[in-house]
């Protein structure tokens, strides 16, 4: 009944040997615009309000501020175009800060952007369910935080099912808010076209006086504050980047077409609202957004054959913001995940994040980020000023990352790419823009809750450098067992010995080809000296959320784990064993690798199950967070189906606080980077010869 019940929420899985599967799943730009775009289209509901009402009583600015919003909104998303061009499989700010200023300046970029599309989700809804009780009785107010719950919930399953599907289901709200705001923009713009020499008389008048009073560094101070007060107005352009790899094919060209359509509708968008509000002198009304005014004062007076045709336009708007605000929470849902997915690649986060369901989605990573979201409501309330304030500071410090690093890569390449010269000043003059409204963010909202935001994204830059301290740990005494074992490994002979099914076999399932695989295989041969006749060598490729670039690079997944298990074949002929492999690729190894046991079983009937597993010295909860328990699964699968099975230790000892695995690096690469300063105030480096004496096992 499980089973049943999760393919009728979910649906069926996918096939992912099928090519066609690849392309059925992708978006083309269109609906990449509507479950990317309208993350950044729907800060046109905040972000000029909080600039307009920043200006003050100095609205006059509204002008060149309407210019600056377009200007600023260009320049980002041509900047970005760029790096769709040289990151053609997504990854967005993480991946060009990894790659062109180090991993760690990748993982202070990834963690900001976790924390952003976390609170992207939040403010989202939040912001949504205030359009929408705004609208109800004040009694109904205490059901507010549950249906932002379900809501969540809600869309948790949606992308649980697939992110085609879930973008499919929220397209005609997008196309609604489209139609809505296009009826409000033009015709208030359109509207007022007679009193244009009015208008332009009044804004120059008030620009003179406002000189007078402020005085030039005054107004450009008042300027530059309302400019980084509506900040969030930018926010979301980076997704299409992010996004690139559910996109389809020609990625590339799709994502540029995409971020394309999104500019165009953001700049029109947010500059035609801010210029609205000055055409129709909108003020901010107790309880009312700055919108909310700007609708009521363009539309509530229409009565056509006497009906009120606009408040019930107005109430239609109001309600497509609010649901485009639930769509832009989509953004966080598809975006999060796979930056998850790239940092878990790279080991800074646990593995498991980078895993797919049988739908190709990034389970884990959907249901951690919805599960943040709502613990964010939760503690907040769902108050979106304090949401908003939380929010206002990360995707600035990506951004500004990301165009600092584009920056040094056309410096460092402007001897061999011509284009240099067009590309860089782009970014030049986003890095600056970025930058500044982030050192102005932080200033104006630090006490306003914005260090609260700081606090969880360096705890959660910290756990990261501790999570990849301890994977890199494991690697190195993987690779040392993998050196010892390699020197007294006997060359493969000429004439491997045949198989023979009816003599005892043992049976071991590998991952790739390295130490622990090898130590299992000898570990067999110590523990069974000569008993066991034939090796077969089992594998499952993982198809995880790399793999979803297409289906070619299913198949280097195939490729890989056939070479991984020939090597262990040629391994075993030089032990003297008959050997042969067997593998499938699948997005649940453990199903599969079930599959491959009970095939294996029934051609060789005296055969024994072997599976590696980690153990180490010092045994803490966390370690199984970070290492998966599919030997232990496997054998009681096995043990049930009545397959004899056996999971073989491969130790992983202690490392000492005070060395680095033998090296000579000294004591700060060792500590969390929070203690650091520290810790080696008390204890100097030590060097190789040091460590030796005082610790010479």
């Amino acid at each position: 009944m499980g089973k049943r019940l999760t393919r009728l929420l979910l649906g069926a899985p996918r096939n992912i040997f099928d090519p066609s599967t690849y392309h059925k799943i992708s978006l083309v730009a269109l609906l990449a615009w509507v479950g990317l775009g309208a993350d950044g289209l729907s800060s046109s509901a905040y972000g000029p309000d909080e600039a307009f009402r920043a200006l003050g009583q100095h609205t006059y600015l509204a002008v060149p501020f309407t210019l600056a919003i377009a200007l600023t909104v260009f320049i980002i998303s041509f900047a970005y175009s760029r790096i769709i061009e040289h990151f053609p499989y997504g990854g967005g700010g993480y991946v060009v800060a990894s790659r062109l200023l180090g991993p760690r300046f990748g993982v202070i970029s990834g963690s900001a952007l976790l924390v952003d599309y976390v609170l992207t989700i939040s403010v989202s809804i939040a912001g949504g369910a205030d359009q929408v009780f705004s609208v109800l009785p004040p009694a109904a107010a205490h059901w507010k935080l549950l249906v932002e719950a379900v809501v969540i919930g809600f869309m948790v399953m949606l992308n649980l099912r697939g992110v085609k599907e879930s973008v499919a289901v929220l397209t005609p709200i997008f196309a609604l808010f489209i139609l809505t705001h296009a009826i409000l923009i033009f015709g208030g713009i359109g509207s007022h076209l007679v009193a244009v020499p009015q208008v332009a008389s009044h804004v120059q008048h008030s620009f003179r006086s406002g000189l007078t009073t402020l005085g030039i560094g005054g107004m450009l101070a008042l300027f530059m504050r309302a400019y980084a007060m509506g900040g969030g107005t930018y926010t979301g352009i980076e997704a299409v980047s992010n996004g690139l790899q559910i996109m389809r094919e020609p990625k590339v060209e799709t994502g540029k077409k995409t971020m394309l359509y999104m500019a165009i509708s953001l700049a029109v968008t947010a500059g035609g609202i801010m210029l609205c509000y000055l055409l129709f002198q909108a003020a901010p009304e107790p309880g009312k957004t700055m919108n909310a005014v700007l609708l009521e004062r363009f539309a509530g007076g229409w009565r056509p054959f006497g009906l009120p045709a606009g408040h019930g336009f107005v109430v239609l708007a109001l309600a497509m913001e609010a649901g485009l605000l639930f769509v832009a929470a989509q953004a966080g849902f598809i975006d999060g995940p796979r930056v998850m997915s790239n940092m878990a690649r790279d080991s800074w986060l646990p593995h498991r994040f980078a895993q797919l369901s049988d739908r190709l989605t990034t389970q884990n990573g959907v249901l951690l980020i919805g599960g943040a979201a709502l613990a964010t409501l939760f503690y907040t309330r769902g108050d979106i000023t304090a949401l908003v304030t939380m929010y206002s500071i990360n995707v600035f410090l990506t951004f500004s990352l990301t165009e600092l690093g584009m920056s040094r890569f056309w410096i460092r390449k402007r001897k061999h790419l011509p284009e240099w010269k067009r590309s860089l000043p782009i970014h030049l003059i986003g890095l600056v823009l970025c930058a500044s409204i982030l050192t102005v963010v932080v200033m104006e909202k630090f006490r306003q809750g914005a260090w609260m935001t700081l606090v969880i994204t360096s705890v959660l830059i910290a756990l990261c450098f501790w999570i990849k301290r301890h994977y890199d740990h494991v690697k190195c005494s993987l690779r040392r067992l993998e050196e010892t074992i390699h020197e007294a490994v006997p060359s493969s002979p000429e004439q491997p010995a045949p198989m023979r099914p009816h003599l005892p076999t043992a049976v071991l399932l590998v991952n790739r080809y390295d130490g622990l695989g090898i130590h299992g295989l000898l570990t067999i041969q110590q523990l069974f000296p000569g008993h066991y006749k034939n090796v077969v060598f089992v594998s499952v490729g993982a198809i995880d959320a790399a793999a979803m670039k297409g289906f070619e690079e299913v198949e280097h997944i195939r490729e890989r784990t056939a070479q991984a298990l020939q090597r262990y074949v040629q391994l075993a002929h030089g032990l003297g064993l008959a050997a042969e492999s067997r593998m499938s690729l699948g997005v649940d190894v453990l199903e599969q690798a079930e599959q491959l046991c009970t095939d294996v079983a029934r051609r060789f009937p005296k055969a024994m199950f072997f599976a590696n597993k980690l153990i180490f010295q010092e045994e803490r909860w966390y370690q199984r967070l970070l290492h998966n328990e599919t030997a232990y699964q496997l054998q009681r699968r096995l043990q049930f189906a009545g397959l004899h099975s056996m999971v073989l230790p491969g130790r992983v000892f202690a490392q000492h606080r005070r060395t680095m695995a033998g090296t000579g690096q000294t004591l700060r690469h060792q500590l969390l980077r929070g203690v650091d300063a520290v810790r080696q105030f008390f204890w100097p480096p030590l060097t190789r010869s040091a460590l030796t004496d005082l610790f010479p096992s």
